[in-house]
C-alpha cells in the first residue's frame, strides 16, 4: 500500500433524500471539510470539493438515497470512481463523534454527556465516519 502522504483524501457522502453530508479526510484521519448540503446541490458541491481538495476516492453511503445519489455523481469531471460503504449505525456514531469533538457551552455543560443533542443535522459528522470506515478497509487490505 502506498503511503499516507502519496494517498490522496476521500470525499465521503452521507446521501439522503433532502440533505446529504460531505466530508473530505485524509488517510491520517484529519478532517479537511465538512458541510450539510440540500441533495439538489450535492453534484455541483462534490466537483467543487473534489477539484479543490484533489479527491482520490468517492465514498458513498449504501442505504437511503444511495442509488440517486450514485447516478447524480456518475461522470462528473474530477470525480474518481465510486466506492460504496456500509453505512450501518454510522448516524449514532457520528452523534457520539460530535459528542466527544465538540466541547459544551453554558449550561449544556452540566448534561451528562449521552443527553447531549445537536442543534444542527449531523450529516456532516455521519459522512466523516464513512471516510474512517473506507480507510480502515483500505487498511485491512
Amino acid at each position: 500500500m502506498a503511503s499516507e502522504s502519496s494517498v490522496g483524501p476521500v470525499l465521503a457522502v452521507d446521501p439522503g433524500r433532502d440533505k446529504c453530508g460531505l466530508a473530505v479526510v485524509d488517510a491520517a484521519g484529519r478532517v479537511l471539510h465538512r458541510e450539510v448540503c440540500p441533495t439538489g446541490q450535492l453534484p455541483v458541491r462534490a466537483q467543487d470539493l473534489g477539484e479543490r481538495f484533489m479527491v482520490a476516492a468517492l465514498v458513498v453511503g449504501d442505504r437511503t438515497g444511495a442509488r440517486a445519489t450514485a447516478a447524480a455523481l456518475r461522470g462528473i469531471a474530477g470525480l474518481p470512481s465510486l466506492t460504496f460503504v456500509d453505512e450501518a449505525g454510522s448516524t449514532l456514531e457520528a452523534r457520539e463523534r460530535w459528542r466527544r469533538e465538540v466541547p459544551a457551552r453554558g449550561w449544556r455543560r452540566l448534561l451528562p454527556r449521552a443527553l447531549r443533542l445537536p442543534a444542527e443535522p449531523i450529516d456532516d459528522w455521519a459522512a466523516v465516519i464513512l471516510a474512517d470506515r473506507y480507510w480502515q478497509s483500505r487498511a485491512a487490505q
